[in-house]
């Protein structure tokens, strides 16, 4: 049975009896994990590229436009301060689920580590997959645990990312994504399931598709894959009320994934076989390696480096830059 991982991200809206009313409606529909996200607005980085975004003489976009400003303003509203992540951890527990955070700087490392986590486990996302110096902070920091998301890999930064894992003696669950969002069937591409278990037991799903379009059709498949872990986005607002609510699950949808995710192998396959045609299954299933699409390209470079460490001086600090920062 895969374990489900239910991610507030944005859906909260900076509204934290929202967060309290998230966690309880997440734990009622059985999720394993409740997961926040401690960025912090301060900490976004100015690139000029994104400012007007980047287009080259035959018209193809090559830097997505994301402008600073608009962006630190949205942010801010989200922040989550320390207080915030104490009441975010007692509540979890007092509905009997695992609370979790995603980290997006190393300087946030030491507040994170200090927090009474009942299970000494962090969520790494795509973008940072590749910074060992992050992960050798959290790892010093006492996090025993780690799941990290894949999307916008190249193959040589999951075998490098993976070779130092091993070396620390760290566990780890690889979870296969594709950074599009909403991620349609056909770039589902559930092979790179395979090629993550040659570097780790534990392998799960970040699922971005989107429900309303395509029901749980990507995680359902996904499971047939006999999978550790599957984290989808949650939210109990309505879906045109977040930023993050076109990739995901309302109560509802939830338990629904929950039930499934319960279910036997040949049970799941069986279930399957009656929502996924074999075309579908077959566009789903896609390549183990292969090349990363224009639309993940562009997000790769912008989200890698979104967050920076911010020093004393002034200056930036990336996550995957071997210099200290604490």
């Amino acid at each position: 049975m895969a374990k489900i991982i239910a991610e507030l991200c944005q859906n909260h809206n900076g509204n934290l009896d929202v967060i309290k009313n998230m966690i309880k409606a997440a734990a009622e529909a059985g999720a394993d994990y409740i997961k926040i996200q401690s960025m912090l607005s301060d900490d976004l980085s100015y690139r000029e590229r994104f400012e007007k975004g980047v287009i080259n003489k035959n018209g193809e976009i090559i830097a997505n436009k994301r402008p600073y400003k608009d962006e630190y303003e949205r942010l801010k509203s989200l922040d989550l301060d320390n207080n915030a992540h104490y009441m975010f951890i007692e509540e979890c527990v007092n509905h009997n689920v695992i609370p979790l955070t995603t980290v997006f700087t190393r300087t946030r490392i030491p507040f994170l580590a200090s927090l009474p986590w009942p299970e000494k486990t962090i969520k790494i996302s795509s973008f940072d997959c590749r910074s060992l110096p992050l992960l050798k902070d959290l790892i010093d920091a006492g996090f025993e645990k780690l799941f990290i998301s894949t999307g916008t890999l190249f193959n040589d930064e999951i075998e490098k990312t993976s070779k130092f894992l091993i070396a620390q003696g760290v566990e780890f669950t690889f979870l296969h994504c594709i950074s599009v969002y909403p991620t349609p069937l056909h770039e589902g591409h559930l092979n790179r399931i395979n090629y993550l278990r040659k570097f780790s037991d534990n392998v799960g799903f970040s699922d971005h598709s989107q429900y309303e379009k395509d029901g749980l059709k990507l995680s359902t498949a996904s499971l047939t894959y006999n999978i550790d872990l599957i984290e989808r986005h949650f939210t109990i607002l309505p879906k045109n009320q977040t930023k993050d609510g076109i990739v995901s699950l309302n109560k509802e949808q939830l338990l629904e994934l929950v039930l499934l995710s319960k279910k036997n192998l040949k049970d799941v396959d069986l279930f399957k076989n009656n929502i996924v045609t074999p075309d579908e299954y077959y566009q789903i299933a896609g390549l183990e390696k292969r090349e990363l699409s224009s639309v993940e390209m562009l997000n790769r470079d912008y989200y890698q480096g979104r967050f920076v460490n911010k020093m004393p001086d002034g200056s930036y600090i990336y996550n995957w830059e071997d210099k200290d920062v604490l």
